[in-house]
């Protein structure tokens, strides 16, 4: 095990240039003013347990920077030193208004392009040019892009227990709080199911006793919902996560057998490497499929949905490339019908869910977005974070994306590496075969 050095900056930060424009990556023609990026580097802090990468763009004119979200925080490493010793210095000397010829620079400029580590680095990048383009303007960043065609975004929050009986109690919490929307989900023997607790040792005398059972998940989750419907009610909408781990004819046999509950949407029923059978899915699913938070490409995003193969396009923003390819993706969505459902728990940095709510409210084609109440500690991190109010998330209005980051706090908390492994290499099936996480 590895922990991060205590200088929350991964890798060399680009130093600041005197010189404009760089003579190395020279400007592609005459800026109108002399405003010009002078420093880019990473910030990799950990305040609420999983890691969160921060770019920070520096500029010419004192005191305006742009903060972009780059989490992948399976590998915070690999995307702290890809901004800092590869996209951070071609862009040193730029004009920061170049936003999409800089995303467009930056994407094909290592010839492989594509993949999380990659577009998280550009997705830092990207925010943080929109963040410093609101402050310039003196507007936040929706009024941008064209400003708000709803006020604020709903969204949903996960229940979670070891028992039908432990997530339904929480899933009442949460709609006493004033939420609309949960999504649900419940333990099992074992290593338990994605977003809910098992019990050591449930499978005896299988070669893996921790192990996952996909036929007893199979034969459970309808229970679920059932009890669900009983005790909460027709009113919420209600969500479950498969997390990926069924075959195409696994996930419309569950997707049929929770028809009578009339579930909000159905996520990740099978796993991106079966995408291409996502249609035939989509097709014999009673309700709306939601997927696409593991592609890292964004054509990968959007043949999924001229394609037919969701209903609600569930994107990590940050892993297709930040703001400005996510903004042509949506377009997509609205002109093809489908919904968009941002993929944003903890492991999203409070700067890439205040550009999530930027895009909820300026398309038609949003329909709810994933929630999560971060605790004090990253309020303190991060000023400005947003918070729901009554199970919704307004967009701040200060200019840029309305978030700060407090470096020297940040730098208390340090990330741990493989914090994320402890757990998904643990996920197996009973007989010790390795399984989707």
């Amino acid at each position: 095990m590895t922990e991060h050095a205590g200088d929350v900056t991964a890798g060399s930060a680009a130093p600041p240039s005197a010189e404009f424009p760089s003579p190395e990556f020279p400007a592609p023609w005459p800026d109108r003013d002399a405003l010009r990026i002078t420093r880019v580097r990473a910030i990799v802090t950990a305040p609420e347990g999983p890691p969160l990468v921060v770019v920070r763009v520096d500029t010419s004119e004192p005191g305006l920077y742009g903060l972009g979200c780059a989490t992948f925080t399976q590998r915070f490493h690999a995307v702290a030193a890809a901004v800092d010793q590869h996209v951070g210095p071609l862009l040193i000397g730029r004009h920061p208004a170049d936003i999409e010829d800089i995303t467009r620079m930056v994407h094909f400029s290592s010839y492989w392009r594509g993949g999380p580590v990659l577009n998280s680095a550009l997705s830092g990048v990207d925010q943080a040019l929109w963040d410093i383009a609101g402050k310039r303007a003196g507007m936040p960043v929706h009024e941008l892009w064209g400003g708000r065609v709803r006020a604020a975004a709903d969204t949903y929050l996960h229940a979670g227990g070891a028992t039908v009986e432990e997530t339904i109690e929480e899933a009442a919490a949460i709609l006493a709080l004033g939420y609309r929307n949960v999504r649900l989900q419940v333990g099992a023997p074992g290593l338990g199911h994605y977003g809910a607790p098992g019990s050591p040792g449930g499978y005896a005398g299988s070669p893996y006793p921790d192990g996952w059972d996909v036929q007893r998940y199979l034969r459970d989750t309808p229970g679920l919902f059932e009890r669900a419907r009983r005790e909460l009610g027709e009113e919420p909408g209600l969500m479950h996560d498969v997390h990926s781990r069924l075959t195409p004819k696994q996930a419309i046999a569950l997707a049929r057998s929770l028809e009578p509950y009339r579930l909000f949407f159905l996520e990740d029923p099978i796993a991106p490497e079966f995408y291409d059978r996502l249609p035939e899915v989509r097709a014999a699913a009673p309700m709306p499929i939601a997927a696409g938070e593991q592609i890292s490409s964004v054509t990968d995003a959007a043949r999924l949905v001229r394609d037919g193969g969701v209903d609600l396009l569930r994107l990590h923003v940050s892993a297709v490339g930040g703001a400005t390819p996510t903004r042509k993706l949506v377009a997509l969505c609205e002109l093809i019908g489908v919904g968009t459902a941002w993929h944003s728990p903890a492991d999203v940095s409070p700067v890439g869910a205040a550009a999530n709510v930027a895009l909820d409210v300026t398309t038609p084609a949003f329909q709810i977005q994933e929630g999560h109440v971060y605790p004090d500690i990253v309020h303190e991190v991060f000023p400005g974070t947003l918070g729901p109010v009554n199970g919704y998330l307004y967009p701040n209005q200060a200019p840029g994306w309305g978030i700060d980051l407090d470096e020297k706090l940040a730098a208390e908390h340090p990330p741990l590496t493989h914090l994320h492994e402890r757990w998904s290499t643990r996920v197996r099936r009973p007989d010790g075969g390795i399984e989707a996480p």
